[in-house]
């Protein structure tokens, strides 16, 4: 059972070819700083619990963070965003105050903070979320892959010496509980090698394996990504029930407002790079030929630094700055 005005979008609009750095589509232009405000949609597992999905905006780096809770008021967290100015180093905590007040009002208790995958685009806020909230702060277990090519791409080895920072590492195609609820992580790699996409009750969390019918799927050409992989990953996701609910971790509208849902089905019918008909081939040549025209998201240099590392800079060895640090790589990229 699913409940809210925004549970389904049947007339998307037309496909549209523009380019952004991280998705390959236009970005949303409108003259508000104040995100949208979405209702929470309800849901019922195959068990009869019922459980209820809050999403939250990031205006500024259109991203979507999930707020997942149960009857009993346990939830979960799911892709936190940290604001950050690339100009001046200063975060802001917009969203994230956003989160915290929802949490607080509802009486929920966090018990997980998840990560879908490590992020390019933004900054992650789990370890402020979990020392005003609480909760473990977990991704799969493949993000040691992740860390094996940006460790030394960033030249931060010596960081990894007998820490990889998150609280638990989840086994892939395995569950865990969340209250009264269960949590599959499918592995779904082709962004990156570490994606997952978390699977509760007729809801999947796909973080940047899929986006909204119209915009289709995230790129691939990040160091250890695969369009192959990305291909067979949606092809799972997609073989799900097909009312299945799929919440996207960003979106870029151009001419509609922001979505972040759409059916199983509506994929397979509409996404105008995965739908049904569209050959691996044909997805490998597309997905190729993008990604090419794509440049590097504005956040790339400080988001993998901090987010392979749970969302933790470097430590400071100055007292003039116990925030942290960030390395900045000459030519690299």
């Amino acid at each position: 059972m699913i409940l809210s005005q925004h549970q389904e979008i049947t007339n998307l609009s037309s496909p549209f070819l523009g380019f952004f750095t991280n998705s390959g589509a236009t970005p949303h232009m409108s003259n508000s700083t104040t995100p949208p405000q979405f209702d929470r949609i309800q849901h019922t597992d195959a068990k009869g619990h019922e459980f209820w999905v809050k999403p939250f905006l990031d205006l500024g780096t259109s991203t979507f963070t999930y707020v997942v809770s149960d009857t009993n008021g346990a939830c979960a967290v799911i892709d936190p965003v940290l604001g950050f100015d690339l100009h001046t180093g200063r975060t802001s905590t917009d969203q994230l105050d956003q989160v915290i007040d929802y949490v607080e009002t509802e009486k929920l208790k966090v018990e997980w903070i998840l990560e879908t995958h490590a992020h390019a685009d933004h900054l992650s806020s789990a370890p402020r979320l979990q020392e005003a909230l609480g909760g473990q702060i977990a991704i799969s277990e493949k993000i040691t892959e992740v860390q094996a090519i940006f460790k030394h791409k960033f030249d931060i080895a010596d960081q990894f010496e007998g820490d990889h920072y998150f609280d638990v590492l989840l086994p892939i195609e395995q569950s865990f509980a969340l209250g009264e609820l269960d949590v599959m992580v499918m592995h779904a790699p082709g962004h990156t090698p570490a994606d997952a996409a978390f699977l509760i009750g007729g809801a999947a969390f796909v973080g940047d394996t899929l986006f909204e019918p119209d915009l289709g799927t995230a790129r691939c050409d990040f160091a250890g990504g695969s369009a192959s992989e990305l291909y067979a990953s949606v092809g799972r996701l997609l073989s799900l029930p097909p009312e299945t609910q799929v919440y996207v971790c960003h979106d870029y509208p151009k001419d509609r407002e922001y979505r972040y849902v759409s059916s199983v089905a509506a994929h397979k019918a509409r996404n105008i790079h995965v739908a049904d008909g569209i050959s691996e081939q044909e997805f490998v040549d597309m997905r190729t030929r993008r990604d090419k025209t794509l440049g590097l998201p504005s956040l790339l240099i400080p988001s993998v630094q901090m987010n392979i590392r749970a969302g933790k800079p470097a430590s400071s060895v100055s007292p003039d700055n116990p925030s942290g640090f960030v390395k900045v790589p000459i030519d690299l990229f």
